[in-house]
């Protein structure tokens, strides 16, 4: 469904590269993890797989075809089967959770009692009680339930495509368990294809493959159940969370710290 041909990205010409031949193939109805040390362009890859950065050079193709090819009014008919969930939801202050994940519709002229029900829908897909958030504005839930809203909004589009941006940046590690089983469980349910960018390694327990991106390229795809057996260098310093090696090399491997392998794998 989405294939990543030596994509190439800087915004200048005496810039340095963000991405610099990046090929990538990701499975469709499956989920990907893209993970990276933190400046490495992965918010940068997320959104010029949608549509929302052009990249230099190189091929996106969705569906087999290359959206980097199409105008403006042609990338429409691409963000109709993509969704994307912002790393901070994104929700508007001014608006109600109802106008919120509604907005999608009601901007298209939708009556109010048409997009109700749908609404209603998406937001007990996510485990939100639409009696009981519907009225409220995002000042008044907790950071949790914004993730929530702004995946509700994400799903009223029915995407075949869904993107997520660090989804559960800011989060305790307990609402952070429960994003990312929502996020595992709206995916099996609904057949999507999804890509996740994240930081936090036990995101792999939710995902079908893990992509490594490292010096502006991918290093690593694989299978996410395998990933603490890999061998590949780049991948076993990163969730390990070590200096040394192939990515970093400022401290001895005598001052590295030791991880132990995470009781839940």
């Amino acid at each position: 469904m989405i294939e990543l041909v030596n994509v190439r990205k800087r915004f200048s010409d005496d810039s340095e590269w963000i991405t610099d031949g990046v090929t990538l193939s990701i499975p469709e109805g499956q989920t990907t993890c893209i993970i990276g040390k933190s400046g490495e362009g992965k918010s940068v890859l997320l959104k010029q797989i949608i549509g929302l950065i052009k990249p230099t050079s190189g091929s996106i193709l969705i569906d087999g075809v290359d959206i980097t090819k199409l105008d403006e009014a042609e990338l429409k008919h691409v963000f109709k089967k993509v969704g994307y969930v912002f790393q901070f939801a994104a929700l508007l202050d001014s608006l109600t959770v109802f106008e919120n994940v509604g907005l999608p519709l009601l901007e298209k002229g939708i009556p109010k009692e048409e997009v109700l029900p749908i609404v209603k829908e998406k937001l007990t897909l996510v485990n939100l009680s639409p009696e009981q958030t519907m009225d409220k504005y995002p000042s008044e839930i907790s950071g949790g339930m914004k993730k929530r809203v702004g995946l509700a909004r994400t799903l009223i589009v029915n995407p075949k495509i869904i993107l997520y941006d660090e989804p559960t940046t800011g989060l305790d590690p307990i609402t952070t368990r429960i994003i990312h089983e929502l996020m595992f469980n709206t995916q099996k349910k609904l057949g999507i294809t999804a890509i996740v960018i994240s930081h936090d390694v036990e995101i792999f327990k939710y995902v079908d493959h893990v992509a490594l991106l490292n010096e502006r390229k991918i290093q690593f795809f694989g299978d996410a159940k395998t990933i603490w057996e890999t061998d590949n260098p780049y991948v076993h310093q990163f969730i390990r969370g070590l200096t040394n090696g192939p990515i970093q090399t400022e401290r001895t491997k005598e001052d590295a710290p030791k991880r132990k392998r995470p009781s839940w794998r």
